[in-house]
């Protein structure tokens, strides 16, 4: 078993990863020797990667009140090919980029374009805040509407570590979105392409291995969990969870026995 462990913001949020390797071997079998994954298998495992690098990407250089923006098209501007929805972007973004640079502040970003089942396409777009941005996405964009809004003020997209965020950002063909009573809906998306920036590096994880599986989970001292997932790998039948730990706020120091809140005054002799 292993535990891997991401250091975020600077230690104040620690995400973290538990599970069986994938030789272990099913419950009541020896390890096995790694065997060729199948297609279906290499998607999923794909899928989930994606959707975790996102998070990690979303909760180290993003927060609640950044925004999230759709550009969209209107019909009679809508690309003939996704190489032609990447150029859009790209044209876009040179604007973005060069009123942020104006502005003296580094642009972060992660997107994904979208063709939907019926030929519509989008844009999805995570970017930083920095006082004016629903603005600038807004002039940037000439070949439809655009609808930008708080990450936070999105009940659709928003938890507190970007769980349902990172699986919106990183819908693709043939995945359809879960609905409330857990079942899932069929795939509005016959084409996607997703990406960052290229100045958002993701940490080296710390690695653990853990002698058994624990039922329960603690966080870390000084920290709340405010997220855990568990769920049953398909392949192995062994669990595995992933959580995610935030720092709560430091207490004020006590003041030492004696101190007082103000100086002490001079004595003058007379």
């Amino acid at each position: 078993m292993l535990r891997t462990t991401y250091k975020l913001r600077n230690g104040k949020i620690l995400y973290r990863e538990e599970y069986h390797q994938g030789n272990y071997g099913a419950p009541g079998k020896k390890r096995q020797k790694k065997e060729k994954p199948t297609e279906e298998q290499v998607k999923v495992v794909n899928r989930m990667v994606k959707q975790r690098n996102c998070r990690l990407r979303l909760l180290e250089y993003f927060n609640e009140g950044d925004i999230f923006a759709t550009w969209t098209y209107s019909p009679k501007e809508r690309p003939p090919d996704m190489k032609a929805a990447l150029k859009d972007f790209q044209d876009a973004m040179r604007y973005v980029r060069r009123q942020y640079r104006k502005r003296g502040r580094e642009l972060f970003w992660i997107r994904n374009i979208e063709r939907g089942t019926k030929g519509a396409w989008h844009i999805h777009l995570v970017v930083n805040e920095i006082g004016d941005t629903a603005s600038i996405l807004q002039k940037a964009w000439k070949k439809g509407g655009t609808w930008s809004n708080d990450i936070r003020h999105n009940d659709k997209t928003y938890d507190e570590d970007f769980t349902k965020l990172s699986s919106y950002m990183t819908k693709t063909a043939g995945t359809g979105e879960k609905k409330a009573d857990g079942t899932v809906e069929k795939s509005r998306i016959k084409e996607s392409s997703y990406n960052t920036s290229r100045n958002m590096p993701l940490p080296e994880p710390k690695e653990k291995e853990l002698v058994r599986w624990k039922m329960e989970v603690k966080p870390v001292k000084g920290y709340y969990i405010a997220n855990i997932h568990e769920g049953t790998n398909p392949v192995t039948g062994y669990p595995y969870r992933r959580y995610t730990m935030v720092r709560m706020t430091d207490p004020p120091k006590k003041k030492k026995r004696g101190q007082k809140g103000c100086k002490k005054k001079k004595s003058t002799s007379t």
